[in-house]
């Protein structure tokens, strides 16, 4: 018999069709509505992508203009000038940020989906109490927990490396809470049949658990890498050379008036890279948020 289960399921999470029974001048006033956020949500943006290419006239101009005029690109030969000459090169910057934000991100989709295969689907004690523990610790910011964790990696020697930054990034909450509640409404026959086949808890987990809840883990990536992208690492990293790009990017925005012009790039750098991480895993991301249930 062929192994059925170790194919994704991709009918799980269907989308339920709904019947819309509102008439023209409804979808019409709905339409407008959701056109007007859709402009307040999208300005910013514009604004952001707008100043890069504005001279310094521009920038400096009051009150501010939403569009640029005379667009250019001084802005960035200014910042590439700036970043050349730094005694730390750009590669430099560029690999500890690949390290430290591809670290955090994979190890906190990994850990978190295993920590919630087993709160999902078996029961041991102290599991509930465990679930609450997570749920609570989603209440508390990066700030409230920020000593406790500077004074952790401390005291196992891990301060000022790469693990100091990426290991309470892989310590997230929400991303456990996330991975559990889709792995929560997986079938259990679905699971009951590859143990009948033999198959390790491991390989339920990699074959069937993960496929199945994809959806799930590219929007907690999405999350975590916007969450990892912005952190400078200030905090744990003392040395120059293992500082990631964002660090030295704020320090040219820290610069003064004559650095404006870079400074508006490096905005516009810092919202792109997200920004485009979410568009690649965009159509995951609408299915995790349209996902209504599965039932066996």
């Amino acid at each position: 018999m062929a192994r059925d289960y170790m194919k994704p399921r991709r009918h799980l999470f269907g989308r339920r069709q709904k019947s819309l029974n509102r008439s023209m001048a409804g979808n019409t006033i709905l339409f407008f509505f959701m056109a007007i956020c859709a402009l307040f949500m999208v300005l910013p943006l514009v604004y952001i992508i707008c100043n890069a290419f504005k001279p310094l006239d521009e920038l400096f101009r009051y009150p501010p203009t939403l569009f640029v005029r005379n667009p250019s690109m001084d802005n960035f030969y200014d910042l590439i000038n700036q970043m050349s000459n730094s005694w730390i090169p750009l590669s430099r910057y560029i690999l500890n940020t690949i390290l430290i934000t591809g670290g955090g991100t994979v190890g906190h989709v990994i850990i978190a989906s295993l920590a919630a295969y087993p709160l999902a689907k078996h029961d041991f004690p102290g599991k509930k109490i465990l679930f609450s523990i997570v749920v609570l610790s989603i209440m508390f910011t990066y700030q409230v927990t920020q000593i406790p964790n500077y004074l952790i990696i401390s005291m196992i020697g891990l301060n000022n490396t790469y693990l100091a930054v990426i290991l309470p990034a892989c310590a997230y909450g929400l991303g456990l809470y996330l991975m559990k509640q889709f792995i929560e409404q997986i079938p259990d026959s679905l699971i009951e049949s590859a143990r009948l086949d033999g198959a390790s808890e491991y390989k339920i987990f990699w074959k069937i658990i993960m496929p199945n809840v994809k959806p799930a883990w590219l929007t907690l990536a999405v999350l975590q890498f916007q969450t990892v992208w912005g952190n400078t690492g200030s905090t744990f990293l003392r040395d120059e050379e293992l500082k990631p790009l964002q660090y030295a990017l704020l320090q040219i925005v820290n610069g003064g008036p004559a650095r404006q012009g870079a400074a508006a790039v490096v905005t516009f750098i810092i919202a792109a890279v997200p920004i485009t991480f979410f568009i690649i895993c965009q159509s995951s991301i609408i299915e995790t948020m349209t996902t209504s249930g599965m039932k066996e």
